[in-house]
């Protein structure tokens, strides 16, 4: 999901599909870089003042392009009545499309230098920000940040954002190129009234998975499902682990691609402890044969314990989730005594990726949009509306959350300062996907590869696409 993201958000994040640029669009869209053809003036900014800080055009149509994903398009549309109300001159102006197609349907406007104002570039078919970015596509959205905030004139966008958020959308400087909008929990899920029902607890070390596991297999019950299909659904709960198991540093390596990165002793440990699931059959039957709405169901069922996703979802299961399940989500097990960080250490990061096309007709108006949905309404709606989490540092006072978000909400906040934020996914889609998702943990939880054998078969790609001159590459600070 990165580059993003993640993604089906960003994410990653959810995907209904293993590829997210075939080599025809990627060119396509590297020769709307590079000049392409046609292009749109943009309008003459507005008069900048105290309500009207980044100078937009009061009259101008707005140009928007939502992925119709987990998350839906209604939050947008309701915050583009809040841009009519700032600016009713644009009543009757606002284009708005949902798509899962982004790829398909931009990348011909991008070549036509029409692209439009504001595009959420999330799923399976998300445009490559590292392209994107290095072709110079973007707009810098640093004004935005320093922009007063739509409830604290006194507060600049920035610092209503979560921590992480902003470093997000940086590739390299101080440019800020994408804002993540949802704030993702990512985890182990479960539903706490079954668990209840048969005396159970989340277990918080792998020898207590291992034992509940075992016991839930007596039952009929499997310990874990996963999206099959997607596999590099695994991630959400494998990387966290990796990192409580090794450290962050084990997991910056694997981001800036070092060599034997991915033949770190934590590595091994993980993939040693998500095998045995495999090995001992406490995956359901079934499971690499199925998409993520698939696997969800069954989980929802009761079919399986535990499913590693994201918080989205919540509002992704809605329609198939009984009353009753009580969704909750759970930290990675601690492995022994000896593991770097505590238990409790999770992965939590923006996800939904927002972008303002550089050569847009109308990007204050992309900007401004994205500043009032930063604002107080527009994030208690997105929360009520998609049972998420929003980047800004708050919104949910008041607000009566659901289990799942709930849950996620009281596991982000015990977590303190131990949350990770793998790069991987946004910086090199293709390599987190389809290779290391696909190709390597998918085939070693379906039973086709050693943890050896994965380990070997993960730091190949790295290695190869390290040395891939036509990857640009990306590092911590």
């Amino acid at each position: 999901m990165t580059t993003i993201d993640v993604g089906r958000r960003s994410l990653i994040k959810r995907a209904t599909a293993t590829g997210l640029l075939t080599v025809p669009a990627l060119t396509a869209l590297s020769a709307c870089a590079t000049g392409g053809g046609g292009g749109t003036q943009q309008v003459a900014e507005g008069r900048k003042s105290a309500r009207n800080p980044l100078a937009v055009n009061e009259s101008a149509g707005l140009d928007v392009v939502i992925f119709d994903g987990g998350f839906g398009e209604e939050y947008a549309k309701a915050a583009q009545a809040e841009y009519v109300k700032a600016f009713p001159k644009t009543d009757g102006k606002i284009k708005h499309s949902a798509t899962q197609k982004i790829q398909a349907k931009l990348a011909p406007r991008f070549n036509g230098g029409t692209p439009p104002d504001l595009i959420d570039n999330s799923g399976a078919e998300q445009m490559d920000f590292g392209t994107l970015v290095s072709k110079d596509q973007l707009t810098d959205l640093r004004e935005l940040l320093d922009a007063p905030s739509l409830d604290d004139p006194n507060k600049k966008v920035r610092d209503t954002l979560r921590s992480g958020v902003l470093e997000m959308g940086q590739f390299e400087g101080e440019e800020v190129w994408v804002l993540y909008y949802a704030y993702t929990i990512y985890g182990v899920w479960y539903s706490k009234s079954l668990l209840a029902k048969h005396g159970w607890e989340y277990p918080q070390t792998w020898d207590e998975m291992l034992k509940l596991c075992a016991e839930a297999k007596k039952q009929g019950i499997a310990g874990w499902t996963y999206p099959g299909k997607y596999p590099y659904y695994l991630p959400f709960s494998l990387y966290p682990f990796i990192a409580k198991i090794g450290g962050r540093e084990t997991l910056d390596a694997i981001d800036n691609l070092e060599p034997n990165a991915w033949k770190h002793d934590a590595v091994k440990a993980a993939f040693e402890a998500y095998h045995e699931l495999q090995a001992k059959g406490y995956i359901l039957k079934g499971t690499p044969g199925l998409d993520h709405i698939q696997s969800q169901v069954a989980w929802n069922e009761g079919k399986a314990l535990f499913i590693p996703n994201g918080s989205w979802v919540e509002n992704e299961t809605k329609k198939t989730t009984p009353k009753n399940f009580d969704m909750g989500v759970g930290a990675p097990s601690s492995l022994d005594s000896g593991d770097k960080l505590p238990y409790g250490t999770i992965w939590a990061s923006g996800g939904e990726p927002f972008i303002v096309p550089k050569n847009a007709k109308n990007p204050r108006g992309g900007m401004e949009l994205l500043r009032i949905m930063l604002g107080t309404k527009s994030t208690q709606n997105f929360i009520q509306q998609v049972s998420s989490l929003s980047s800004l540092n708050g919104g949910t006072e008041g607000l009566r959350l659901p289990p799942g978000l709930a849950s996620a909400q009281e596991l982000w906040k015990k977590a303190g300062d131990n949350v990770v934020n793998p790069r991987l996914q946004d910086w090199y889609v293709t390599l987190q996907k389809e290779k290391i998702g696909v190709a390597a943990l998918g085939e070693m939880m379906a039973g086709r590869m050693s943890p050896k054998e994965c380990m070997a078969k993960c730091q190949k790609f790295a290695d190869e696409t390290a040395k891939d001159s036509a990857v640009k590459k990306y590092r911590h600070k």
